[in-house]
């Protein structure tokens, strides 16, 4: 996507790290359901470090991501948080954490292999009794299509989206979003740019088989935000057996 690229400088004005506090605390309630003490965290496609920025109050934060632009948007957020570039898939700090973090950018995986190389790499850097927690945008059964807008200014810029999600083929694994932006910059001069992106669709039983197969317990949380649905949103927990 543009938006992780030439327009990564866009994403605190698109997508407000403030935004974030609600859900955060909701993740983290689950996550002391499961296990408590937990001083270091990994997070696998950290994007812009919204989440980190509320979840590092609660514990050391170690972020990585396959997009460079994001990493350093990141930083500026969060610097005292490591950040490491990689691909979910296959990337390896050679460390051990209490918790490893996934957030919907694991909805970028639209393949089964896919899904259960990133498993595999999040078991790897889990210490015995540590826990995986990812929070996918939705699942077969959860999925409806959806049209969104936002944006937010700052002293000098401006960025209003309008984003619509459908599924244009319900027999494969992938649903589409397309992204218009129009942009305001400095100059005040009023520019629009075109995104487009395709999201990995499974539903809970592949979700829990693979990670199964992989070497993870199950369970399914129901997630209340006060912007979804209710009932339509779940994290997954996983735990070494």
């Amino acid at each position: 996507m543009k938006l992780y690229n030439e327009l990564a400088n866009w994403w605190h004005l698109l997508s407000s790290p403030a935004e974030y506090a609600e859900e955060a605390e909701l993740y983290w309630t689950i996550i002391s359901k499961y296990k408590q003490n937990i001083k270091q965290a990994l997070e696998l496609g950290s994007g812009g470090g919204n989440n980190a920025f509320h979840l590092k109050k609660k514990c050391q934060f170690t972020l990585t991501d396959l997009s460079p632009a994001m990493l350093k948007i990141s930083e500026t957020l969060n610097p005292e948080c490591e950040h490491f570039p990689g691909d979910m898939r296959t990337i390896d700090l050679n460390r051990t954490f209490d918790l490893v973090f996934i957030h919907d950018a694991i909805m970028l995986l639209t393949t089964e292999q896919e899904l259960e190389q990133v498993f595999q790499v999040a078991k790897k850097h889990l210490k015995p009794d540590g826990i995986l927690f990812i929070t996918p945008d939705f699942f077969k059964e959860t999925f409806k299509p959806s049209t969104n807008h936002g944006g937010h200014d700052d002293t000098f810029r401006s960025i209003r989206y309008l984003e619509w999600t459908y599924d244009s083929n319900p027999d494969d694994t992938i649903v589409e979003t397309d992204y218009a932006y129009l942009i305001k910059d400095r100059d005040g001069k009023t520019t629009h740019e075109y995104d487009h992106t395709q999201e990995g669709i499974f539903s809970k039983n592949t979700w829990e088989a693979l990670l199964r197969k992989v070497g993870f317990k199950v369970n399914f949380e129901l997630i209340e935000h006060s912007e979804l649905e209710a009932g339509s949103y779940f994290g997954i927990v996983g735990r070494r057996m």
